[in-house]
């Protein structure tokens, strides 16, 4: 036996002594629940996939409720109620808050209110399901979809890898679960709802877990208001007056807060797991309706996650025994008086939050593998053969996510590196492509590329310092992501634009992408 076999082994046998002499028993009949449930889900929708369009898309067939909570699902996982919620929380106490009213307001609505509808009524005329066809279909580059599909595969691995180490950090402190057998269970039950049906089953999946995902972070909200650490109300005024509640912040401080803000609210704009749930709409009134609903989603989950995450000072002390990072709102959890049974709840509130993420992620990711890479080289492949082929794509792409989450990077940093790339590099070519005409594929091509190679930099120097460079810039730019996330999306947008005006010459003719239609799915 090697010795990675036996350390799992002995991990989990520890972990199997944890769940029997566990005195919480209530905990793990709650977490049961769950998994059956979602089983049974992956059951009974999974009988209804039975084309690529309905794996990848659901049949283009999602209402207002199954799409918007779907992309609030898809957004917010463990990786904000963790790593985001407890890093903003330290750095910038109450101030933290506006990352979620960010994300609320620009991630939510005005992505909704921009994206929705153009992207439906684009997708479902011109018979498109992923991101990589979207580009070749606008700007007729086959290189461009090879590439995309490419750059989403390798840089959703981070991101999927992030939400791993997030409830594996929960778990550990609740549960007392070993980390690796903890990310080890996460990808099986995503595995099990992606394998039976895909985006069908992940569709009516997310819809429960955006039910219990409210409902839960309603409740959790109340009991760390009502804890004895806080106070009440007047403990919540005492704290904004302290010198960790609305803080005076140094311009530097500004700068990292307001990056980190625009980053998780405009960096979804970019993000081909967030684009691939407008595919799915039904049609444009429900389109239209889900404004509303994405809306108040974002503003319950993502202002309830920061809010929490903003009152760690009034749980630790920092250089005393406030914990790491990623620990902090878990140790927060674990303080806070709750009931066992609503314990529970938010552990499965936030199992739901990353397996509908990490569903997505890896359903986008595979995808484009299959379908822009694979397929496109083998025209008589099957639809059946194709969606075969996506469900071993997923089993590789949760294996290699399971590999990156066991380093030691921060939750915040894997998740800005891949966000940073990805939407450094797609945002502008695919939101402008909706609305500007004279976008052309000389000057995407240059947008895509400024975009990418700005918001690699970080990466890079974090992949530095993990083989011994130990330079303090080398350090110092490998915890700037979301500074160079921003700068990426911004310098992409200005070179598509400014390069399109100045070659107009060479801009194609994009008629059928806007007016054209393709009848068969």
């Amino acid at each position: 036996m090697d010795t990675m076999t036996l350390r799992i082994s002995q991990d989990f046998t520890t972990s199997a002594k944890a769940i029997f002499n566990s005195p919480n028993i209530t905990l793990w009949i709650t977490l049961l629940v769950y998994i059956a449930a979602m089983f049974l889900i992956g059951i009974i929708e999974g009988r209804k996939s039975k084309s690529v369009a309905d794996f990848t898309v659901g049949g283009r067939n999602a209402g207002a409720w199954l799409s918007a909570l779907s992309y609030g699902t898809a957004y917010f996982s463990a990786v904000m109620f963790v790593g985001y919620a407890g890093g903003t929380g330290l750095g910038y106490g109450l101030w933290g808050i506006l990352a979620g009213l960010g994300n609320c307001v620009f991630g939510s609505w005005l992505a909704w209110k921009v994206l929705a509808r153009r992207t439906r009524d684009i997708a479902a005329r011109l018979k498109i399901k992923t991101m990589p066809e979207f580009f070749e279909l606008r700007y007729s580059s086959k290189k461009m979809k090879t590439f995309a599909a490419i750059v989403i595969f390798v840089f959703l691995v981070p991101y999927s890898a992030s939400v791993y180490k997030g409830l594996a950090s929960v778990a550990e402190v609740l549960l007392g679960i070993n980390v690796n057998i903890c990310m080890i269970v996460i990808a099986a039950v995503a595995l099990i709802l992606l394998v039976l049906g895909g985006y069908l089953v992940q569709a009516r999946a997310d819809f429960v877990q955006g039910i219990v995902m409210m409902f839960g972070i309603a409740l959790l909200i109340v009991f760390v208001i009502r804890s004895k650490q806080v106070g009440g109300v007047s403990g919540l005024v005492e704290y904004a007056k302290s010198e960790w509640g609305f803080a005076s912040m140094s311009g530097k401080k500004w700068v990292s807060l307001w990056a980190t803000v625009l980053m998780t609210s405009f960096g979804t704009w970019g993000l081909p797991q967030m684009v691939q749930k407008y595919f799915g709409i039904k049609d444009d009134a429900q389109a239209k309706r889900g404004i509303k609903i994405s809306t108040f989603f974002a503003l319950l989950v993502a202002g309830g996650g920061y809010f929490i995450g903003s009152l760690c000072h009034r749980f630790f002390t920092v250089g005393v025994d406030m914990p790491a990072q990623d620990y902090i709102v878990p140790n927060m959890l674990k303080a806070v008086d709750m009931p066992t049974i609503l314990l529970g709840i938010v552990l499965v509130l936030l199992i739901s939050a990353s397996v509908s993420t990490l569903c997505s992620v890896t359903l986008t990711a595979c995808s484009t593998i299959s379908i822009d890479l694979i397929r496109e080289h083998k025209k008589n492949m099957s639809d059946k053969s194709t969606a075969a082929l996506t469900k071993v794509f997923c089993a590789v792409f949760v294996v290699l996510s399971y590999i990156v989450a066991t380093t030691d990077t921060p939750i915040l940093d894997m998740m800005s590196y891949s966000w940073g790339i990805i939407s450094g590099s797609f945002l502008a070519p695919y939101v402008l492509a909706l609305f500007y005409k004279k976008l052309n594929r000389f000057a995407a091509w240059r947008g895509i590329l400024v975009g990418f190679f700005t918001a690699l930099v970080p990466a890079v120097a974090k992949l530095l310092t993990m083989f011994g460079v130990t330079s303090e810039k080398v350090v110092s730019l490998a915890a700037k992501g979301p500074i160079y996330a921003c700068a990426a999306m911004i310098a992409s947008i200005i070179v598509c634009i400014v390069i399109s005006e100045l070659t107009q010459k060479k801009s194609e003719d994009t008629t059928f992408f806007y007016t054209g239609t393709i009848e068969k799915e």
